[in-house]
């Protein structure tokens, strides 16, 4: 009985040697999953970082359209100036020539100040500074809405600490009652790039494997079409799918060592944690994005239904993953949607160790969510394996 067992166990071993051979020479000797196995994760992390390099923008062109003409205003003009982002290009004589400069880029913005600016402020009243600002850009808006903040919060408390000094009252500490200081933890430089480019390079990491995955899932289905049943179809599903597993999964792992380590350092993205702590959270993503690509390839007629399947779904996994909005606000349809993406996990996981610098064992939830996506998926995998070799 052991004897038997142990033979099975040989043939198996060697079944899933011989995948794994022809899934390699597969992989190597594909154009289309080479494009997607090593462009991909190659070159996008490159070119998002490219994008989104400098991260922040700083002393902006602001033309300024000053209709009270008084020393206040002038003021005011010369403590936004003194903003990191507002560099003022000069002054316009009314609106529309300050819209006219915006339309030849001469600036991005423009800070109109009312007659009555002075007389409402020695009013104790409230005037409105009108600021108009060039959208085209979402980073020029949020860094432009945040300086004109601050700002407006200074000039306020200086205001309000000469007038407690005219009345005789010291004005030391006037300004603030409470006072705090912001830490942006896990983005120190508040930009966007330091922000987006780790959740995306898991998604890359997904994404591309899927779409090889998938693209050679079609291959095959086309050749069984023109030839009839393939020479390892033969083989135990089970064999078939650890073979390509392992096949995949090895590809990835240099991929992932040179996304996940190699870039955030090169573009000094925030980068904690180590290279072994990065493997270990990723290796049950690439292992459950491995036998989910095989699962999905029951719906690969072809070679182009890669395109059909993965593509559109780049998207969705975006949102699912909480990167761009987060999973707490989601309703419950969208969150277990999103806890059966391997991207999901694996992103919350590198994040918090890549950015925030949490430990591996602080990921415990993310890492058992990935084993556990893996056991699912390789089940499901073994399934569509079985039901195509019976075909």
């Amino acid at each position: 009985m052991f004897k038997g067992f142990f033979l099975d166990i040989k043939e198996w071993t060697l079944e899933t040697a011989r995948i794994f051979r022809h899934e390699m020479s597969a992989c190597l000797s594909d154009i289309g999953v080479l494009l997607f196995f090593l462009f991909l994760p190659l070159a996008y992390p490159i070119v998002y970082s490219l994008i989104y390099n400098p991260e922040v923008t700083r002393d902006m062109p602001v033309a300024v359209v000053d209709r009270s003409r008084t020393a206040m205003s002038r003021e005011f003009v010369r403590h936004a100036d003194a903003t990191e982002a507002i560099s003022i290009c000069g002054y316009a004589a009314d609106l529309p020539e300050a819209r006219r400069w915006m339309a030849e880029k001469k600036c991005f913005a423009v800070l109109e100040i009312p007659e009555d600016y002075t007389r409402k402020l020695l009013r104790a009243q409230q005037p409105q500074i009108q600021f108009y600002c060039d959208m085209t850009l979402l980073l020029r808006y949020r860094t432009f809405l945040s300086s004109i903040t601050e700002l407006q919060i200074a000039t306020g408390a200086q205001i309000r600490e000469r007038a407690m000094s005219d009345l005789g009252m010291p004005s030391s500490g006037a300004s603030e009652n409470i006072s705090s200081v912001g830490f942006a933890m896990g983005d120190t430089q508040q930009g966007f790039a330091s922000f987006i480019i780790p959740g995306i390079v898991i998604l890359i990491l997904q994404q591309s494997m899927l779409l090889g995955i998938v693209l050679l899932g079609g291959t095959r289905q086309e050749r069984r079409r023109l030839r009839g049943p393939l020479p390892w179809d033969s083989c135990s599903p089970s064999a078939q799918i650890f073979g390509r597993a392992l096949c995949y999964v090895l590809i990835y792992l240099p991929l992932s060592i040179y996304i996940l380590d190699f870039v955030p350092a090169f573009f000094n993205y925030p980068h904690h944690g180590n290279l072994l702590q990065y493997l270990l959270m990723v290796l049950p993503m690439l292992l459950a994005t491995a036998m989910l690509g095989q699962t999905l390839n029951i719906m690969a007629s072809e070679r182009e239904s890669a395109f059909v399947i993965i593509v559109f779904t780049s998207v969705a996994f975006l949102f699912l993953s909480g990167l761009t909005w987060p999973r707490y606000a989601m309703n419950g349809l969208f969150m277990l949607l999103g806890d059966f993406v391997p991207a999901t996990w694996g992103l919350e996981g590198f994040v918090r160790i890549n950015s925030n610098g949490g430990e591996l064992w602080q990921q415990s939830h993310a890492w058992t969510w990935l084993w556990l996506l893996t056991i699912l998926y390789t089940a499901t995998a073994y399934l569509t394996v079985r039901l195509q070799t019976r075909r």
